[in-house]
């Protein structure tokens, strides 16, 4: 018989349910490793990958993840569907929260030619509290967002830390070269969060959220600046040059185990930069491929076996859940003059655009889809802005798929 979706979504959880576990739920913890390899600043090179699991958009459903790749921010966002039945668009708050995420990020923590950064950068919690005063759109989502701080020093020495936050079940894993004697060198885990949800029901986890009086007529926009500050779980890490930074919606992580993540790594990068050699960033290309399989390979998991007509294993269990699926994929590398030059000139357009407009906020994506479009064919890409390796004055090209969309930043 074929599995019904049981598991499939994820439920709209009201304020007080929320509030009553925040206690619970939230995490601060410092990850700190005193190693240097070069004091220099660092910045994400990556692609992302999102798309509805087939069965869904058979049925009309409308994709509510949302990813972010930008040099100082990567991250993931994931609605709540349940939010359409009231007749609210559920991708519109996690697309809004990301772009204003990401904005911030850019004018606070991009590094001058000194390699030092301009803005008064306060950390992640007060970073996605401002960026949601800055959102308007109804609904729910969680949100996993992984910020690169080129502020930190140790004994004097610039060392590069990441800020991840997250609220809700998506999660990150960062991924590090490490070499052994049988198995020569490889990526394994040097770390990874873990999902907040409430009563460990995984289809209750803890969410930002903006709703009317349709769906709870004793909503407090307090409660969730509250969850933000009480609720999220923030980890300081130490980052490096090469490391590889996952993050995954929901749909990723009950459908894979992290072993099985790390096994898809290494066998799409055979080869990391070896000890000694000149470092060499992997191409963009790579890494959105690397998104695109880690997503297929979810949806793979939750067919049966053509041969037993049994079910794969899940860390949920036995046929895992049929759900939109995301996934960010950046490696840290070096942050250089060339894109300091590049990120200023791109910093400067959006002050003129903002001089012409409203002064709203204003997302960096000098190539973007327009919203009415991309709701029109799920395949529509979204370009992003990146920096110039080769030259500055170039733009990002995202790559079309003819059932999923990619998000590329370099």
């Amino acid at each position: 018989m074929q599995r019904a979706f049981g598991r499939s979504p994820t439920f709209l959880v009201n304020a007080e349910q929320q509030r009553s576990n925040l206690d619970s739920l939230v995490r601060r913890e410092q990850h700190l490793a005193e190693q240097y390899q070069k004091n220099k600043p660092l910045m994400f090179n990556g692609n992302a990958y999102q798309k509805t699991h087939p069965q869904k958009a058979v049925a009309g459903h409308r994709d509510a993840d949302a990813t972010v790749v930008s040099p100082m921010l990567l991250g993931c966002a994931d609605g709540v569907s349940q939010i359409e039945e009231f007749g609210i668009d559920a991708s519109k708050l996690p697309r809004e929260l990301l772009d204003a995420c990401e904005e911030l990020a850019m004018n606070l923590l991009v590094p001058d030619q000194a390699g030092k950064i301009s803005g008064a950068y306060e950390g992640p919690i007060p970073l996605v509290k401002e960026a949601f005063n800055h959102t308007r759109s109804l609904g729910s989502t969680t949100v996993c967002l992984s910020v690169l701080d080129n502020s930190t020093r140790i004994h004097g020495k610039l060392h590069p830390m990441m800020a991840i936050l997250s609220i809700g079940d998506c999660e990150l894993m960062v991924l590090r070269q490490r070499f052994t004697p049988h198995r020569g060198l490889r990526y394994e885990t040097a770390f990874n969060t873990e999902m907040q949800r409430i009563d460990g029901n995984c289809q209750c986890p803890l969410q930002v959220c903006r709703v009317d009086d349709r769906i709870d007529a004793n909503f407090d926009e307090r409660t969730t600046i509250e969850v933000i500050e009480r609720g999220s779980a923030v980890h300081m890490v130490s980052v490096y040059e090469g490391d590889l930074v996952i993050i995954g919606s929901d749909g990723v992580f009950d459908n894979l185990f992290k072993d099985e993540v790390v096994q898809l790594v290494n066998r799409m990068i055979p080869r990391p930069n070896l000890p000694g050699e000149k470092f060499r960033p992997l191409d963009q290309r790579l890494l959105g491929e690397v998104a695109r399989q880690i997503v297929e390979f979810c949806h793979t998991k939750t067919k049966a076996d053509p041969r037993t007509g049994k079910y794969p294993d899940t860390p949920i269990g036995k046929g895992g859940k049929r759900d939109d699926t995301a996934c960010t994929v950046g490696e840290v590398i070096e942050w250089t003059e060339m894109d300091c030059l590049y990120w200023e000139g791109v910093q400067k357009q959006r002050r003129m655009k903002e001089l012409v407009t409203c002064g709203g906020v204003l997302g960096l994506n000098l190539m973007c889809i327009d919203d009415e479009e991309e709701d029109d064919d799920d395949s529509v890409m979204h370009g992003r802005s990146r920096t110039a390796r080769d030259s500055y004055a170039s733009m990002s090209v995202a790559s079309d798929d003819e059932e999923g969309r990619f998000c590329s930043v370099m």
